[in-house]
């Protein structure tokens, strides 16, 4: 995994809420909540919409959780299949191919 761009601000000893849309593998997640936890906050908590515990990869759970849902591919809210479906002002699972 390859980080493109890091937060320039300090929160040295600031609450912090990391929020997700999705966590699957945790490998994403992970490595955000350690980089931020690096950075020095009081207070670290994560936040995600979506929990696919069964693809978890890493050991990570979100200390707010949305919704548990199977292993399906979802769309809406900003999720998108191949660039459709992102606008959907809900949360759908796609029906698998074939």
């Amino acid at each position: 995994m390859k980080l493109y761009k890091d937060t320039t601000l300090d929160i040295t000893a600031c609450a912090v809420l990391l929020v997700d849309d999705i966590l699957d593998t945790g490998r994403s997640l992970s490595l955000a909540r350690d980089l931020v936890r690096a950075k020095g906050p009081i207070w670290l908590r994560t936040c995600v919409l979506l929990d696919k515990p069964s693809r978890r990869v890493v050991p990570i759970k979100g200390d707010y959780v949305g919704f548990e849902i199977p292993d399906v591919w979802v769309v809406g809210y900003g999720l998108d299949a191949r660039d459709e479906g992102r606008a959907l002002p809900y949360v759908a699972a796609l029906e698998p191919e074939g």
